[in-house]
């Protein structure tokens, strides 16, 4: 048998050696910031799945919520730092994936989808393909060169953050008061495949990126409002989180109807020469 050991890797030149990636010694401490809070997101969604499955579901909910904060203030911090990069991109889709799709779809099973055995466990298994295809589609749109105008003001479909938040409204709902057994469990099966239809949907829904100004006699009511609501949010947080979903839901149609009324064309229009969407085969 030949014992002789295998020769050490000897890149032939200075490309072989930069394909492998930077030394770590050699990437700037801010560049590690905003994907370090990444992983942080991916481990309180996944904490959160730990909870819920312990039967601690204030803590669960509450671990995926802080998971959705995580990961939408990571890109932020990255671009404030001046710390993008396609390695963060990649580690930001993951986490979106986990903490947006998988964590709160196992978080709503083991509370009341379970109650309602095979059928629950399908109506979950159909919300993460969904937040999954509305995430494909999301990254695809956002990575063209030629963009309709509409696109910095409206969604195509209900934004993954805002579909786990939805989603999670029969726990909310749960955790103020209703019992979850076979009938709930049935129904709240039904209103997860809804939430699931309306991430992939083609609906217009208003993002909130608009550059529309608020009035200056507005400032300081709207600042005021803001303020009760993270009061509110911090003294009865269930019953205020489901005020903001059934809140969110009900404003779906006049965004839509809005979008109609400014575009006045059949949703969505493309931009010129680009007829992608984000679906394969296209």
């Amino acid at each position: 048998m030949d014992t002789t050991p295998f020769p050490p890797f000897e890149p032939n030149g200075p490309k072989d050696d930069e394909a492998r990636g930077p030394r770590l010694r050699e990437i700037p401490l801010r560049l590690l910031i905003p994907n370090l809070i990444t992983v942080l997101a991916i481990c309180a969604g996944l904490t959160g799945v730990r909870l819920a499955f312990e039967g601690r579901f204030e803590l669960a909910v509450a671990m995926v919520l802080v998971a959705a904060f995580l990961d939408g203030v990571d890109g932020r911090i990255a671009r404030l730092l001046k710390a993008t990069s396609k390695f963060g991109v990649q580690m930001d889709s993951l986490a979106d994936i986990v903490n947006f799709g998988v964590a709160p779809a196992l978080v709503l099973f083991a509370y009341v989808l379970d109650e309602a055995k095979s059928i629950g466990w399908i109506a979950a298994l159909i919300y993460v393909i969904a937040a999954g295809l509305r995430l494909a589609r999301f990254n695809v749109m956002a990575e063209r060169d030629i963009k309709a105008k509409w696109q910095s003001e409206y969604f195509v479909g209900v934004p993954a953050p805002a579909g786990a938040m939805l989603v999670l409204l029969p726990v909310y709902l749960g955790l103020i008061g209703v019992e979850p057994n076979r009938t709930i469990g049935l129904i709240f099966s039904a209103y997860t495949l809804l939430i699931a239809f309306l991430l992939v949907s083609r609906l217009p829904v208003w993002s909130g990126k608009s550059e529309n100004r608020v009035r200056r006699d507005l400032v300081l009511p709207v600042i005021l409002a803001v303020v009760i609501y993270v009061a509110t949010l911090m003294s009865f947080t269930w019953e205020t989180m489901v005020i903001t979903a059934i809140a969110y839901l009900a404003t779906l149609p006049f965004g839509a109807r809005a979008w109609k009324k400014k575009y006045g064309s059949k949703w969505p229009e493309h931009p010129e020469g680009v007829r992608d969407d984000g679906l394969p085969g296209q």
